[in-house]
């Protein structure tokens, strides 16, 4: 196949299946902007589309790895106990909404670890991805750019997104995008120096994860998950 992104060509497989499912998505965004008037029926719709797009991306992938595990919020399946394709929706209250601030994230892992990230933006039209050991990319208007984290560390400079109730430990120019998959790219990309969420949904944040590592930033998660540029205590 021609290569559409800098990367191997298997994640250019899995780019095409996110791509070929976009064009869905933001078709299924114009119609909830239709729909604000009841939020129950746009729930009920988005709750629709998400299970439709799952399903077509999964299908997709599985001529990429045949054998290959899945693991979303909605469900598990076992596959040959090496390989597994993590996937989820991001930011699924901004759908609801009519908010753009949504995106598909999806892992592919081998034996345990990550081996390529992407994040998909579909209306914003904007994709990060990295594979291991490769760096961190941004992809738009068909270019790829590498991507690294801020450099920042004085209080009074910073930019943090929070994805909690606690307002005590808030510190820096604080946002609340409520897509944690793009949070962790926005740290990702020197766009944000931090986020601070309580604890998700590991399909959720297991892109994000690898593509905010390549970039040379760090996380952790416990009591909740924080992520960094790395020059930063939250």
């Amino acid at each position: 196949m021609d290569l559409l992104i800098k990367g191997s060509t298997e994640l250019n497989k899995m780019f095409a299946a996110l791509d070929k499912t976009a064009t869905g998505l933001r078709h299924d965004f114009g119609e909830v902007e239709n729909l604000q008037q009841s939020l129950r029926g746009a729930r009920d719709f988005v709750a629709r589309a998400s299970a439709r797009i799952e399903e077509s991306i999964l299908n997709d992938l599985l001529l990429v790895r045949p054998m290959a595990g899945l693991l979303t919020p909605n469900m598990t399946r076992d596959g040959d106990g090496r390989d597994e394709f993590v996937l989820a929706m991001s930011g699924a209250a901004n759908f609801v909404r009519a908010n753009p601030n949504f995106a598909i994230s999806l892992a592919l892992r081998s034996n345990g670890e990550t081996k390529i990230a992407l994040v998909y933006a579909p209306v914003l039209d904007k994709l990060y991805y990295a594979e291991l050991d490769g760096g961190a990319y941004v992809f738009s208007a068909f270019h790829s750019t590498k991507i690294r984290v801020s450099g920042l560390s004085d209080p009074a400079d910073l930019m943090i997104a929070y994805n909690t109730d606690d307002n005590s430990k808030k510190i820096g120019d604080v946002r609340m995008y409520g897509c944690p998959a793009l949070d962790l790219c926005g740290v990702a990309s020197g766009k944000l120096d931090g986020f601070v969420s309580r604890p998700l949904d590991y399909a959720e944040i297991a892109a994000g994860d690898l593509i905010l590592r390549e970039a040379g930033g760090k996380i952790t998660s416990g009591a909740e998950l924080v992520a960094t540029n790395g020059h930063i205590e939250l």
